[in-house]
């Protein structure tokens, strides 16, 4: 698994049909919780405006890249 760290944009990988969202949806990590075992996720729309914002498990989300990553870069799961 990869560390994920503040500001990271990450993918939801899991359906949360309690909250209307499901697997894919974007959002962006805004805050650390209880040590890094959880993060507060935003997930906006395009006016930027949030529609929904939780707390979630690393093993909830996948960080998105916008560049290609060396292998060093990644953390084995």
């Amino acid at each position: 698994m990869e560390n994920i760290k503040l500001f990271d944009v990450v993918a939801l990988m899991v359906d949360l049909p309690e909250h209307n969202l499901w697997c894919g949806q974007v959002g962006t990590v805004v805050e650390m919780l209880a040590h890094g075992q959880a993060f507060e996720v935003e997930f906006s729309d395009f006016d930027g405006r949030t529609y929904e914002s939780l707390g979630l498990r690393p093993d909830q989300l996948m960080v998105l890249h916008y560049e290609p990553l060396l292998a060093h870069e990644l953390v084995p799961a």
